[in-house]
């Protein structure tokens, strides 16, 4: 599928989920707007990766929980590109700044979490549709499982700003479905190369064992790669009649029942 001639930006792409879709979407054509907050040689190795792909783009830093510096990256985009065909809203603070129970989480946590997902995707959206005409592509990278269960406690300031967001794309979807932009969330399951591989090995090793042997019906993790293609085809023009969506990218594990072993379930 080409979508040669466009042009997209996404935040947070140095690295895992991000970084899957930036190299999917340069795969099909287009021109990719690196950003990232910390990791240069890492963004600076998506963007050679993105030009042996035979596209182009350039990198830029900016901590998304800082309104003027939301409005820096889109300046730049203006100046690199011209226009824009599609945001991808994936960046996140680093697990330290917002894991917390919400017994004791601080407003900083809170904050900072709120601020970098809910907050950063309504001021990056404003910015993104006065570059876009019609039928633009905006996607907001959420965790749908974090934001209706409870049981991970630390997650609770990042499960509830994901929700918030969720919430900010069918507003908008509405706002802008006469422009022809679709406004959709994708919610990927656990995938690998991302957040999870920041978490103690022995988390790790539990995580993949029990999605291997059943809660992922399909018998294994995500990768970028996978909710990269997810993008990419929601990006065509074949999918320009959906907008307003949560779309689950996870293998089927969201379909599992949590009440049941899944050696019953598949059974």
């Amino acid at each position: 599928m080409s979508l040669a001639g466009k042009h997209a930006l996404v935040t947070g792409s140095s690295r895992g989920i991000g970084r899957g879709i930036a190299l999917k979407l340069a795969e099909s054509g287009v021109k990719v707007g690196i950003h990232y907050y910390q990791n240069e040689r890492a963004a600076n190795n998506t963007l050679e990766e993105i030009r042996k792909r035979g596209s182009n783009g350039f990198v830029i830093q900016a901590d998304v929980t800082r309104p003027e510096q939301i409005s820096g990256i889109f300046q730049r985009v203006k100046s690199e590109f011209g226009k824009l065909d599609i945001f991808v809203s994936n960046a996140r603070p680093e697990v330290p700044a917002f894991f917390h129970p919400p017994l004791t989480i601080t407003l900083e946590q809170w904050n900072t979490a709120f601020d970098s997902q809910a907050k950063a995707f309504l001021l990056g959206v404003r910015e993104a549709v006065s570059l876009m005409g019609d039928s633009g592509r905006i996607f907001a990278i959420t965790y749908a499982e974090g934001s209706r269960t409870g049981g991970l406690q630390p997650w609770v300031a990042m499960g509830s700003a994901k929700a918030a967001m969720e919430c900010l794309v069918r507003y908008f979807a509405v706002a802008l479905a006469k422009r022809g932009i679709t406004v959709n969330a994708i919610s990927p399951g656990w995938t690998e190369d991302s957040v999870m591989n920041t978490l103690p090995q022995q988390a790790q090793d539990l995580l993949r064992n029990w999605h291997q042997r059943g809660w992922t019906p399909m018998g294994r993790l995500g990768t970028p790669q996978d909710i990269g293609n997810v993008v990419a085809l929601f990006c065509s023009e074949q999918a320009s009649w959906i907008t307003g969506q949560l779309i689950y990218a996870d293998g089927g594990a969201s379909l599992m029942n949590p009440e049941v072993p899944p050696e019953i379930q598949l059974n």
